[in-house]
């Protein structure tokens, strides 16, 4: 069952959020935070000392890089988690079709729920799996994950979700550099040509989020 979300106690920066979005859309993201707030902590989606900082810490710092995203694509979300970046690009952007990917049954139930929930089902679909095990049947124009693994990783994981010509989106912190460096070898193994990385939500979100765009070869097969 649901929890009753009732008054939350969270912090909700309305007039912040309210100067972004349409109202439908804050509502609808609202819904969600009161969500997180409640049964993603009971359920361990979320910790109990994130629900202070849902807000700045999580779906702002989500919904700011959505930005990043070109009209009207579809987007793999690996590691998906609580639909962190996902699901909250799918309430920001209606125009995208969003499929979250998540190994843990646990994660998958509470995404398909909040799917429901929410009313996205006409626009985000859940796989139960892990990327490397739906490498082969599932592919995107863009691909991204935030808090999965260090980006050497994540590159091996991820690339071969993106269709040639598409992109990874990594939602990284400070140490973006440095993860690039060190995962040079291995972008350039699964057909990544041009590495970029950009900043948004410049005095939304402080500090702004960090995402580091791999362009995927066009001729990569």
């Amino acid at each position: 069952m649901w929890s009753q979300t009732g008054a939350l106690s969270f912090a909700r920066p309305k007039a912040q959020v309210r100067t972004l979005l349409d109202e439908a859309t804050t509502e609808q993201l609202e819904r969600f935070a009161g969500v997180l707030a409640t049964d993603g902590v009971a359920r361990g989606l979320i910790g109990p000392r994130e629900v202070d900082r849902l807000w700045d810490r999580h779906l702002l710092n989500c919904a700011v890089a959505v930005d990043a995203v070109p009209r009207e694509t579809s987007v793999i979300d690996v590691g998906s988690g609580a639909g962190l970046p996902g699901l909250v690009w799918a309430i920001v952007r209606p125009d995208l079709l969003v499929t979250c990917v998540e190994p843990l049954l646990r994660r998958a139930t509470f995404l398909t729920e909040v799917v429901e929930r929410l009313n996205l089902t006409d626009r985000v679909q859940v796989r139960r799996g892990r990327a490397e095990e739906l490498s082969g049947d599932l592919q995107a124009p863009v691909v991204t994950a935030r808090a999965v693994a260090p980006l050497d990783k994540l590159v091996s994981w991820t690339m071969p979700l993106v269709v040639p010509g598409g992109e990874l989106l990594a939602l990284k912190g400070a140490g973006a550099e440095q993860e690039v460096t060190d995962a040079r070898a291995a972008i350039a193994r699964w057909g990544g040509e041009q590495v970029e990385i950009s900043e948004w939500g410049s005095g939304i979100v402080n500090p702004p989020t960090r995402v580091v765009r791999i362009k995927k070869s066009a001729t990569w097969r």
